[in-house]
């Protein structure tokens, strides 16, 4: 992957941290959570963290960027691998692709034609791949190569909004420790990388469908999780190492039949990742 300058990702820093509540001091469990903020990154910024995470997902692979997991009902697309369901198809997990679409159309980009369908159009995995290489998705990978400053601007948005959900949906006593830990993350570029890509990879934890014996593993419950550090570098390490945790519940929690324990080394390497700064 592409090296990039200390300038670059100093600069990435301080942007995000600008548009974000995590310069804010620890609040208390009765304090308001200040609203989300749009993201506003130069194509630079928005590369640095693009190409991250489009590595992480897909390999930065432009096949990747319309994909159908083996054992998995519906296809994920773009550089977050966002989900759309099929007619008929209502999963545990959050369906993010139309709520791209609707991010960036109000944003003046207008995508291929298939991208607006109501549901995605592929009943299953042996549909989507018989068309892989057709028209309709040939085209949909060419634009989301293509437009990848908008899939980041997206990503990062959804990253600001999760913390007010988040301080909502959680027990009041766990308030102040999550803003707290949010805060410690957030005080490097890596850090601050982890906070924007783990709701992209894991969501932000308040779905109660999203969990196993009632137990998630999206940002709030890594928020949870992490031992008291000092903030910095071992911030983001703990984050990374309270993600693997929540992880490694998760695949103990889920169904014996989706056979999830063959997703953990990937996913380690993935959460290893926050803790490397850039």
């Amino acid at each position: 992957m592409q090296v990039y300058t200390s300038l670059t990702i100093l600069s990435l820093s301080a942007t995000l941290i600008a548009c974000s509540p995590s310069v804010a001091p620890p609040v208390s469990a009765a304090a308001p959570v200040p609203a989300a903020a749009s993201v506003r990154l130069t194509a630079a910024q928005k590369a640095a963290i693009g190409k991250r995470i489009w590595q992480n997902e897909s390999a930065g692979k432009v096949t990747g960027l319309t994909h159908w997991n083996d054992g998995e009902e519906f296809p994920s697309l773009g550089i977050g691998h966002f989900i759309w369901y099929p007619k008929g198809f209502n999963g545990r997990w959050t369906e993010t692709f139309p709520e791209f679409v609707r991010y960036a159309t109000a944003r003046g980009h207008r995508l291929p034609a298939v991208a607006y369908a109501p549901d995605c159009p592929w009943p299953n995995k042996a549909a989507f791949q018989r068309d892989f290489n057709g028209p309709r998705l040939t085209g949909l990978r060419q634009w989301l190569a293509t437009n990848v400053n908008v899939q980041t601007e997206f990503i990062a948005y959804k990253s600001r909004a999760a913390l007010p959900k988040i301080m909502k949906a959680a027990p009041a006593a766990q308030r102040a420790r999550i803003q707290a830990n949010y805060n410690k993350v957030a005080t490097t570029s890596n850090g601050i990388y982890a906070l924007v890509d783990y709701v992209n990879f894991k969501g932000d934890g308040t779905n109660p469908r999203e969990t196993y014996k009632g137990q998630g593993w999206g940002l709030m419950w890594v928020l949870m999780d992490m031992k008291n550090v000092p903030a910095g570098q071992p911030a983001a390490a703990e984050f990374a190492a309270a993600a693997k945790r929540c992880l490694d519940r998760r695949v103990r929690n889920s169904p014996p039949a989706r056979g999830e324990k063959r997703w953990t080394p990937g996913w380690h390497n993935r959460c290893n990742g926050y803790a490397r700064p850039f």
